[in-house]
């Protein structure tokens, strides 16, 4: 259904006798629908009007949530599959597709029940490269409804218009950009051959007559890549439309009709609409999905590398799973989980940790200590124990074995400093408490470690040991004086005096004369 205007547009250029083939080429309507309007006179035209008016609507019932939309929005333009999208995310299940949306919200206009601006949004149309060629990346800016200032990075591969996005709530930096396309790389999987950017300071510090100046640190990183880098000359977007076309989308579909309370719940959001609308739904450029071409496009991308970049802030290093599902570190050998399978994944060592994290969400999957013995394999305890038996239960099953109070205290003790190695100790006490345990010297031994505060097992049996094997040695009748007196020497005082010499014994040592008394 054209609107009003168009209609009186089309009655004008009749009467002025224009021909059907004429109307057509200034208004820019296929034929059908100029014959349908060209044959109408006005009472036919507002019985067609009131006709699709009072038609029913699949979404009538969810006209309170789509003029809340525009009203959030101070009755702006937006983009229909925005309004769609966001419907989808709020109530999950809708009635029709965003073609019957768009002529209920067209309706909503025509009726008068909702009005709003319009602007006309020009496109450029970019030449198709092959697959793994070209991405092209950009940023933007973003003001929400609340205040908060959203730094939009956003790149694209050019062949299969497959998308990825990132926001930051501060300006970028040269670290930043690097950052961000490593965290690009990551998420596709690979890297294509060249980059298209704009004059932007973070990576151009000036351009002259093509001579390009990058900054040190992009630079740096483009020869680590082996990168090629196009950069657009200033106020050319015909050269990168796809990226120009993803701001706007990202601003128009995601950002306009959203506000958020925190940086973290925008980045969440964002993720989540990147694999549900920006690369789920149908491309209008390619008439494809961009997820379904991204299969064909990743076997055409270059492989992953270091950089110097990641490690300076994460010091990460890849590693591929076996097929056992084992990663191989200094040659020794860790697993991971089963569904990581002959996948890559990140690692990073420290202070005798290993850590093992999930690529692309970049989630802690495992810790280990690192083993001192090459060619060792590691176990992994959350794989070999029974894992109906969780601590808690091992605990109490522990404190239950002796009936003695400070048993028990030793226990939550044991279990209060050792809490994720307690399954072991669990294991070390069974195997050594079970049996034949003087229950006089283990109440010794406990006590003694409880004052010393040593709550390991095995300390604790090494004590036991001490006291048992001391207790069971033969009594051989006597008593150690702890008061020994050294032999020949009494302890009466005599009484003594001090010889005297006769003073001219000096003298005649020194020469002078006897002295006469």
């Amino acid at each position: 259904m054209v609107k009003r205007s168009m209609y009186h547009r089309i009655q004008n250029l009749k009467k002025k006798g224009f021909s059907k083939a004429e109307i057509m080429r200034a208004t820019g309507l296929n034929k059908r629908t100029v014959m349908r309007y060209y044959r109408m006179d006005g009472e036919d035209y507002l019985r067609y009007i009131e006709k699709v008016q009072y038609r029913s609507k699949m979404f009538e019932r969810f006209k309170p949530h789509i003029l809340e939309v525009y009203q959030k929005n101070d009755f702006q333009k937006l983009e229909k599959s925005a309004v769609y999208d966001y419907l989808e995310e709020k109530l999950e299940i809708l009635p029709g597709s965003e073609r019957s949306l768009r002529n209920y919200i067209s309706y909503l206009l025509n009726t008068g029940q909702l009005e709003f601006g319009s602007k006309t949004r020009i496109y450029y149309p970019v030449e198709d490269l092959p697959y793994g060629k070209q991405m092209q990346i950009d940023f933007g800016e973003y003001r929400t409804r609340s205040g908060m200032k959203l730094y939009i990075f956003a790149a694209v591969l050019s062949a299969s218009r497959y998308k990825y996005c990132a926001l930051q709530d501060k300006p970028f930096t040269s670290l930043d950009l690097i950052n961000h396309l490593l965290d690009c790389f990551e998420y596709i999987g690979g890297m294509p051959e060249e980059l298209v950017i704009d004059q932007d300071s973070v990576m151009v510090v000036s351009e002259n007559s093509g001579d390009i100046i990058y900054t040190s640190d992009f630079k740096q990183f483009k020869e680590e890549m082996s990168l090629k880098v196009y950069v657009c000359r200033k106020s050319d977007p015909e050269s990168k439309g796809k990226i120009e076309n993803l701001i706007k989308f990202v601003k128009r579909n995601f950002l306009k009709i959203r506000d958020f309370e925190s940086i973290e719940e925008a980045k969440e959001r964002l993720f989540k609409w990147l694999s549900r609308r920006a690369n789920g739904k149908i491309s209008l450029a390619t008439k494809r999905i961009p997820m379904e071409m991204f299969t064909e496009e990743k076997k055409h991308l270059r492989g992953l590398r270091n950089s110097i970049y990641r490690n300076t802030t994460s010091s990460r290093e890849r590693r591929k799973a076996d097929n056992l599902g084992q990663i191989s570190v200094n040659s020794r050998r860790y697993p991971v989980p089963e569904e990581y399978q002959s996948k890559e994944v990140e690692i990073y060592k420290s202070d005798g940790k290993l850590l093992i994290y999930d690529i692309l969400t970049g989630e802690q999957l495992r810790e280990y200590d690192i083993s001192p013995i090459p060619g060792s394999r590691i176990k992994n305890r959350q794989r070999n124990h029974r894992k109906e038996l969780k601590q808690k239960e091992l605990k109490d099953r522990l404190q239950k074995l002796f009936e003695i109070d400070s048993w028990s205290k030793f226990v939550e003790k044991n279990f209060q400093t050792y809490p994720r190695y307690f399954r072991d100790q669990y294991n070390e006490a069974m195997k050594k408490f079970c049996n034949g345990i003087d229950v006089d010297y283990l109440r010794q031994a406990i006590n003694l470690c409880l004052e010393n505060r040593t709550y390991t097992m095995a300390n604790l049996w090494d004590t036991y040991k001490y006291f048992k094997q001391d207790g069971e040695l033969p009594d051989v009748g006597f008593k150690i004086n702890m008061e020994p007196k050294l032999r020949g020497i009494t302890s009466e005082k005599k009484e003594f005096e001090v010889e005297k010499r006769d003073i001219n014994v000096y003298h005649t040592l020194v020469n002078i004369p006897e002295v006469r008394s």
